[in-house]
């Protein structure tokens, strides 16, 4: 058997399908959960892949704001002890301000950058490894920037000031007011916390996400049996239903859950008297593309009596 009780636990969490077809889409994919997920879903067996909402790494995800110029954070921790830590708090408090001034988002740079008590963010990490006693990592930064608007940063289930679980940022390229933009800003990253976009447009959606999509789609219409051209329109229209919904400009607002995020920025830039566009956005969300490993502790407590 090339999986386990807990690739199917795991399997059946992400799709919501049944036992038995966990265990039959492991056994034809000789264990591999990606693949199984994907023929769950071009069998229409699976409830939705569910993502970042079933990643289990902990931590925090810091977001800091300074003029036109915003940046996203995430250090992770082995437990959420750790992320309830004064300690740990202040280091990715410090960790993301001195982030405002990277040159690039890149993290092995950031951890060679000076650290506001002394010494770099690297040495600092070092040291709270050493004196926390559990291991964390700076996993991931982004950088957003206009050169005239406003940078306006959302934490969803914040522990602190600017430190949680999901951080956004948005970025909104203007000549209006802040006073018009900051509250526009404020309900499109509420938005994006909420609707998990995957990028701005669909245009910039990662060609290997979409191809996997088309190949997911062109099972499904191959299945119903119906002519080829039919069945390539179907694929074409699942890709683009797909990417319009996965894309931030084209997805419905959820605040009135009906107008697109491209129209409700262009009525704000009408009633404004001059353009708004949405530059860029950050959407940090903890733990997300991490697998944690499960473990059994009672078995552990067992083994260890009995060595």
């Amino acid at each position: 058997m090339a999986y386990t009780a807990a690739d199917v636990k795991a399997l059946r969490e992400k799709t919501g399908a049944g036992m038995m077809d966990c265990k039959k889409a492991l056994a034809e994919t000789d264990g591999d959960i990606e693949a199984a997920v994907d023929a769950l879903r071009a069998k229409g067996l699976a409830a939705a892949a569910k993502k970042s909402s079933r990643t289990a790494a902990e931590g925090l995800v810091g977001v800091a704001v300074e003029g036109t110029k915003g940046v996203a954070v995430e250090v992770n921790s082995e437990t959420d002890f750790v992320a309830k830590n004064d300690q740990f708090q202040d280091f990715v408090r410090k960790t993301t301000e001195v982030a405002l001034s990277a040159a690039a988002d890149d993290v092995d740079a950031l951890k060679d950058m000076a650290y506001p008590d002394g010494g770099t963010v690297g040495e600092k990490l070092t040291n709270n490894v050493a004196t926390i006693g559990e291991n964390q990592q700076v996993r991931r930064m982004k950088t957003v920037a206009v050169s005239q608007g406003v940078i306006v940063p959302y934490m969803h289930n914040a522990v602190a000031t600017n430190l949680g679980k999901i951080g956004v940022l948005v970025a909104l390229e203007s000549a209006a007011p802040a006073d018009v933009l900051e509250p526009l800003a404020k309900q499109i990253a509420m938005h994006i916390a909420a609707a998990f976009p995957q990028a701005l447009d669909a245009d910039s959606l990662d060609p290997e996400v979409i191809e996997r999509e088309r190949k997911i789609a062109a099972e499904k219409a191959a299945e119903s049996g119906k002519p080829a051209e039919v069945q390539e329109k179907m694929v074409d229209g699942a890709v683009k239903k797909f990417a319009k919904e996965n894309a931030l400009l084209s997805q419905v607002f959820v605040m009135d859950n009906k107008t697109p995020v491209a129209e409700v920025v262009a009525k704000a830039a009408k009633d404004a008297g001059t353009e708004i566009v949405l530059k860029d956005y950050v959407r940090f969300q903890l733990g997300e593309g991490i697998e944690k490993e499960e473990s059994d502790f009672a078995a552990e407590v067992a083994a260890a009596v009995a060595g």
